[in-house]
């Protein structure tokens, strides 16, 4: 591989996009994932035109890349009681990107505990159908596997690349591929990665892969257990990490980390580890 993804971690917006973007960007990154509101919490947030041109403008001039992660509360398998709510979050989330500039907005495959499967995953593309409809922007939503802490939906390719091809708008939703969940979920044994990229080239996923999320497991392999650790310090290792994340079809535009940062307070040892790997 000759063209290396670009590569930083989540950053606070405290202070503001913009001073988020230079953040990240003087700690070595090029590029980064944050809030675009209050991660515990659906409350809607004006866009601050001033404050997200400011961040679109810095990142074109550096080339830095960005997405951002919807707030935890976020479930697009609600019922359709709780849906209206779901829609109009995840539509203020991608107002907020696009005028950041960021290529998407990472939201969980929900969970629908006590709602018949059939009916949670048609909640979810109708949810993903209704914040889409009407959505003219660049930024995308981007669908993330999940670890099978809330059970075993969201947690395989196939459902992902099902409910986005069942979906209106599927050329407005990508993927973001999470390493430490794959691998919570027994989909990813880093003793075999062909396996996994075999099946993600059989299903189509990795052509519409936008985003990695690069964490080590702080607990063994298939263990249902969301616990990320530093790359390189958990269950996975480097060796894993790097055997999937430089294999061909892999060209993720960004790779970001959501673990403790360094000593000195950044991932600028972390990113030059992973830039090595290209």
């Amino acid at each position: 591989m000759t063209n290396r993804p670009a590569i930083g971690s989540h950053v606070s917006i405290r202070g503001g996009f913009g001073k988020a973007a230079r953040s990240a960007w003087e700690s070595g990154a090029t590029g980064f994932q944050y809030f675009p509101k209050n991660p515990r919490s659906l409350k809607l947030k004006p866009v601050n035109t001033r404050d997200t041109e400011d961040c679109a403008v810095f990142c074109r001039a550096k080339g830095v890349v960005s997405i951002a992660h919807t707030p935890y509360p976020t479930n697009m398998g609600a019922d359709s009681t709780n849906r209206e709510s779901m829609v109009l979050s995840l539509r203020n989330d991608l107002e907020i990107a696009e005028a950041c500039g960021s290529l998407g907005i990472v939201v969980h495959f929900g969970h629908f505990q006590g709602i018949e499967p059939l009916q949670g995953y048609q909640n979810i593309i109708q949810c993903m159908n209704e914040t889409l409809e009407s959505w003219k922007g660049s930024t995308k939503l981007l669908i993330e596997n999940q670890a099978g802490s809330s059970g075993s939906v969201g947690t395989t390719l196939e459902e992902l690349v099902k409910v986005r091809e069942l979906s209106r708008f599927p050329d407005k939703i990508g993927f973001c591929f999470d390493t430490c969940h794959a691998f919570a979920a027994g989909i990813w044994n880093p003793s075999d990665t062909g396996a996994l990229i075999k099946r993600g080239q059989t299903l189509g996923y990795w052509k519409h892969l936008a985003a990695i999320h690069l964490n080590d497991s702080l607990h063994p392999y298939a263990s249902g257990r969301d616990r990320h650790a530093v790359i390189g310090q958990g269950y996975i290792g480097v060796k894993g990490l790097q055997s999937l994340l430089t294999a061909e079809p892999l060209h993720p535009a960004i790779i970001v980390m959501e673990t403790e940062a360094g000593a000195d307070g950044t991932y600028r040892n972390e990113i030059e580890t992973v830039h090595s790997w290209y």
